[in-house]
């Protein structure tokens, strides 16, 4: 059984940050990628950032250049550092891991999701 629990959300105005983090606990043998979806109201969910076991970034071009994904592997931990946010940034984001088991199959896990709203 993996969990995955979000934080770092809130309510920030219009250029400011925030940085989220989520944390994967549980069975866990191997995680192949952590990152980052959001849904705004009325809209369906979007990849933001997402990001590999070998390090590789794959970052929404509407967010690219603002907002940054790392992990840290040793904790089971993806942050996602947001600047410069916008109003159109709000949504609710969910954190996501695709976990690698020891005979070759994946599973995807998800996050409760943690709110994002920016004020103009």
């Amino acid at each position: 059984q993996v969990q995955l629990v979000e934080s770092g959300g809130g309510l920030v105005q219009a250029g400011g940050s925030l940085r989220l983090s989520c944390a994967a606990s549980g069975s866990i043998f191997s995680i192949n990628g952590m990152g980052w979806y959001r849904r705004a109201p009325g809209k369906q969910r979007e990849l933001v950032a997402n990001i590999t076991n070998s390090g590789r970034t794959d970052i929404a071009v509407s967010v690219k250049g603002r907002f940054t994904i790392s992990r840290t592997n040793a904790k089971n931990t993806v942050h996602l550092q947001m600047n410069s946010l916008k109003p159109e940034d709000t949504a609710v984001y969910y954190c996501n891991a695709v976990l690698r088991f020891p005979y070759g199959e994946f599973k995807d896990y998800w996050g409760q999701g943690t709110q994002v709203t920016v004020s103009s």
